[in-house]
């Protein structure tokens, strides 16, 4: 019996007897197997976390090797399902949420989702306020998990929808979960995402780590895993071209609680890559600018982006969203002048499926093409007329 992947565990044994009879091993060559998790889980809440790395095998450049980190494995499909609980786990032990209480926060979408499933399993309520400018799946994903979606005018950007979570908060005493300053944002990513990654890469070369911002929780937990356990590994900050908020070299104006007092002076409007950089430079951002933990900030496009997005799925199978491509896109430029050999891991916070609507998927045709069309009628059974 020729059997690829891992050798028969002890709870398939009797079904590997039966696939080495001589009649069954033509019809079992190159079979995959897999080995069990050896537990069940109490809550979803426990599957978050422990993410693949992926070797990027078509699209990385031949002279060096380029891996993938996939949240959307993660079980509402983002890196936010990290900060979610990691946000709520903190109010808990601290005694700011007592059953039946509701959480609230701004969020362009996946803070959302995440938060809304994280209160669906411990009994919380969630409202989530978002502008309205975003990805219309979203609210249904949230809204299938319970929360309540208050839109907020697209006008008003990342400001306008902070300001009105706030106002919730304050006008119902909601426990408002502060993505953007709430260091349990960027401890949860330092405890678990940055550890990960030594891990998956322990005993081998790892040069460019690549990731965006959103709310910084992301870049900043991970940067300080990596750079104190093995400094010589470069962070490399993406940002959309179109809102170059660090690039500038301008500060953030903030208010005595560490929120932003309004839009960043370089903001110049909307740009096409939902969940990165809103309107203002996060908090949770500002300790890996401090610190000079990234080496380099270089931009990406729109376009870039979803080029980026739709080349991983086709010639990869990597399904990733906006952002997503975003982050491998700039990864590439990494590569492009990175000595040979070099090892290049970005990140990919969530998946395609989450941006059905708008112009990374919405371009994609609906109806048959030529070729299609032509298999279709190559045959007489079944046509499609």
């Amino acid at each position: 019996l020729d059997l690829a992947g891992s050798p028969p565990t002890q709870c398939s044994t009797a079904a590997m007897r039966v696939l080495a009879a001589p009649q069954a091993r033509r019809f079992t060559r190159g079979l995959r197997t897999t080995a069990p998790r050896r537990r069940v889980y109490d809550s979803i809440l426990d599957t978050i976390g422990d993410t693949p790395v992926v070797r990027v095998n078509h699209l990385a450049p031949a002279n060096v090797e380029m891996y993938v980190k996939c949240e959307y494995f993660n079980p509402l499909s983002s890196v936010k399902d990290r900060m979610a609980l990691s946000v709520i786990n903190a109010a808990e032990k601290a005694g700011d949420l007592k059953p039946g209480d509701t959480v609230i926060e701004a969020t362009s979408g996946n803070t959302g989702i995440a938060l809304a499933m994280v209160c669906a399993a411990r009994g919380y309520k969630c409202v989530v306020t978002m502008p309205d400018s975003l990805s219309i799946e979203r609210r249904q994903v949230m809204r299938a998990l319970g929360a309540k979606v208050v839109l907020t005018p697209a006008s008003l950007g990342g400001v306008g929808m902070v300001r009105k979570a706030e106002e919730l908060a304050e006008k119902h005493e909601f426990f408002l979960a502060r993505q953007f300053e709430n260091e349990a944002n960027t401890a949860g990513h330092a405890s678990t995402t940055g550890p990960e990654i030594l891990r998956d890469f322990a005993n081998r070369r790892l040069d460019y780590w690549v990731s965006g911002y959103g709310t910084g929780g992301t870049v900043t937990g991970v940067a300080k895993a990596l750079k104190a356990a093995r400094p010589e590994i470069k962070i490399i900050l993406a940002e959309p071209a179109a809102a170059p908020l660090v690039m500038s070299g301008q500060p953030q104006d903030r208010l005595p609680d560490n929120a932003p007092v309004g839009p960043h002076p370089a903001w110049t409007g909307a740009h096409p890559i939902q969940g990165w950089t809103p309107m203002f430079i996060p908090y949770n951002l500002q300790h890996t600018l401090d610190n000079g933990f990234a080496e380099e900030v270089l931009p990406v496009t729109g376009e870039e982006a979803n080029k980026a997005a739709r080349d991983l799925a086709s010639k990869e199978g990597i399904f990733t969203g906006i952002s997503g491509g975003a982050s491998f896109s700039v990864a590439l430029d990494v590569a492009k002048k990175a000595p040979d050999g070099s090892v290049i891991l970005a990140m990919l916070a969530d998946t395609m499926e989450r941006y059905l609507s708008t112009p990374l998927v919405g371009n994609i045709p609906i109806e048959m093409d030529e070729e299609e069309v032509a298999y279709s009628n190559s045959t007489p059974h079944a046509r499609y007329e």
